[in-house]
């Protein structure tokens, strides 16, 4: 990924996690706009990255469409074959559908991010990957 692009997603997540801890709104609101817009700039160009569009959708209220957000991301992060982005953004896609009550869906994501996640070193995913694909596969 372009150098200069993720540190500004990381400066905006840090302040985007400011803003919604001090429950301002509308800088919450530009700083989103600001992400989307670099994301939008970005979008089928070789600056394109899955961080920018996961990034995107953490801060997405709405789940349908930060389901949709990380969807786009997850692509992405199979252009690259990158194992740690499908295995992040598969249990975040999983965890918003267990929210909206589509465990079939969520099942067929976290199969996925299950065998993504078994050459990554973030022991912490894996374990919550696992725990809740057992969870929703054993009731």
């Amino acid at each position: 990924m372009n150098t200069k692009i993720y540190k500004r997603v990381l400066i905006l997540a840090g302040d985007l996690m400011h803003a919604a801890q001090r429950k301002n709104q509308a800088r919450f609101d530009n700083l989103y706009s600001e992400l989307k817009q670099i994301c939008d700039e970005n979008e089928s160009t070789e600056k394109d990255h899955p961080v920018q569009w996961e990034t995107l959708a953490d801060f997405t209220d709405d789940y349908t469409l930060a389901i949709s957000l990380y969807e786009k991301a997850l692509l992405k992060a199979e252009e690259i074959n990158s194992k740690d982005f499908r295995s992040s953004i598969g249990f975040s896609v999983a965890s918003l559908q267990v929210e909206l009550g589509e465990k079939t869906n969520a099942i067929a994501h976290l199969e996925k991010a299950k065998i993504s996640c078994n050459k990554i070193a973030d022991k912490e995913l894996k374990d919550e990957i696992y725990n809740l694909l057992e969870k929703l596969t054993s009731t």
